[in-house]
């Protein structure tokens, strides 16, 4: 795990030297400058854990310089123990009052500064640990399935959890790659430490590697102050490089140079940046094809590549879909403040049936949208919008046309199903389609829909 960065802010070198000197004994990775000033430069670049900061300072003070460190967001702020020589009930009261974690009066001792270290650090772990947690709901991500693969699934995740090697999930979109990374990360020695997502499709090119690697001031057109990337973020957790096949060669050089020497350079930056993460990676993309068509580079590949893991489709998976449909029920009925509700076994056949093309997530949008739309606690086949609209093996052997032709074909079949189940009473197909009556006959006419069929 990273070690414990300690910044130490004082105007006496003596001072500077001798407690970064005795820090480094016990073990802790220290730096010591002498200004307030120098101190908020150095945060602009530098994570740290703990700041031990002098009262009487050239230019700002020690309590305007830890009111401006109290603007960093908490999760990268360190904590602060204010330390000065000419100490006073007052300036400990306000000191305390806007952020620091303790007051110390010189001379120090060795022992009393780093007792008062672990316990900061050890307080900012704990807040962090409740943070998470209540971001989470209070447990890790809970994956759902006891089918087969889905058992061997949790088995590999059991066992590579707790080590700090390198995954690359492979996964059709939406089977849960990013649940299975968060799981990962909740499973590890860094649940505590940050997780940071990067979704390397919905970033454009132009911006990934600011978003990554974050810049200073005036390296990139609009760039109007310091960004801190992704991969700073992360320090001491796991980084998700989620669609890692996106990744434009460019950036992915700089990323592997990354991985090699756990450090990196910010746009525009002169100096480099040390961290330490555990890297999660996922792809829709075959990758080794990516390498052959020269879209994905070979050597990031193996890097990434230590740990491969296989989301397997929800068709692979059938004996899963009962359990899923019914914990996505229960979650949008509680979310909507809605009655229970429950599948017939025509419903769960007709699930069962479908090749679910957009896997678990379709499968979740789905549940969502029977809940909103259907108030009856009873779901039965005719409530479920999927037989007519794709099949299995139908979908791979006639040929589709644009995606316009493919949606008008989709809307005619539901309007035709509805009014099936109307028995042919327009009034009664509007109202099972929310629509006024008025215009679904604009929307027959429109597909050539005629009222007999």
């Amino acid at each position: 795990m990273k070690p414990t960065r300690i910044l130490i802010v004082d105007d006496e070198p003596g001072i500077r030297e001798s407690l970064c000197g005795a820090l480094r004994d016990e073990d802790f990775d220290c730096v010591a400058v002498a200004s307030g000033e120098e101190c908020l430069a150095e945060l602009t670049h530098s994570g740290y854990d703990a700041i031990l900061l002098d009262v009487w300072l050239p230019g700002i003070d020690g309590l305007e310089t830890l009111a401006r460190i109290q603007e960093i967001p908490a999760v990268e702020r360190p904590e602060v123990i204010i330390i000065s020589g000419h100490g006073t009930i007052e300036t400990a009261v306000k000191a305390t009052k806007t952020g620091a974690f303790d007051f110390l009066e010189k001379p120090l001792t060795i022992e009393k500064v780093t007792v008062v270290i672990r316990n900061a650090i050890e307080q900012k772990r704990l807040e962090m640990e409740v943070a998470h947690l209540k971001e989470n709901g209070g447990f890790a991500p809970h994956i759902i399935g006891e089918s087969v693969p889905m058992k061997a699934l949790r088995q590999q995740l059991h066992l590579m959890a707790a080590t700090n090697g390198r995954v690359l999930i492979f996964g059709e979109s939406g089977t849960g790659k990013e649940l299975i990374a968060r799981a990962i990360h909740a499973a590890s020695p860094r649940a505590t430490e940050p997780f940071v997502e990067v979704n390397c499709a919905a970033i454009p090119e132009e911006a990934i590697e600011s978003e990554l690697f974050g810049h200073r001031k005036g390296s990139l057109p609009g760039a109007h102050e310091d960004k801190t990337g992704k991969l700073e973020k992360a320090r001491g957790g796991t980084l998700f490089l989620d669609e890692v096949g996106d990744m434009s060669l460019k950036t992915q050089a700089k990323v592997l140079r990354a991985l090699d020497e756990h450090r990196f350079e910010p746009v525009g930056a002169a100096e480099s940046i040390q961290v330490d993460v555990r890297v999660v990676a996922s792809t829709n993309k075959n990758l080794e094809e990516e390498i052959e068509r020269g879209n994905f580079r070979e050597d990031l590949f193996y890097r990434l590549n230590v740990i491969p893991f296989h989301v397997p489709p929800l068709r692979e998976r059938i004996e899963d879909i009962r359990l899923l449909a019914d914990h996505f029920l229960k979650e949008f009925t509680t979310a909507y403040g809605r009655k229970p509700k429950h599948l017939t076994p025509q419903a769960l056949r007709a699930l069962e049936e479908f090749p679910w093309p957009g896997n678990v997530r379709e499968l979740r949008n789905l549940m969502e949208r029977i809940v909103i739309m259907n108030p009856q606690p009873r779901i039965d086949a005719r409530h479920i919008p999927l037989d007519r609209t794709r099949r299995g093996a139908d979908r791979h052997a006639e040929p589709l046309g644009s995606l316009h032709e493919v949606r008008e074909a989709a809307e005619r079949d539901y309007i035709v199903r509805k009014l099936d189940e109307a028995k042919g009473n327009v009034t009664r197909a509007a109202d099972l389609l929310g629509l006024e009556r008025s215009h679904l006959y604009r929307k027959m006419r429109a597909l050539g829909i005629a009222a007999k069929e």
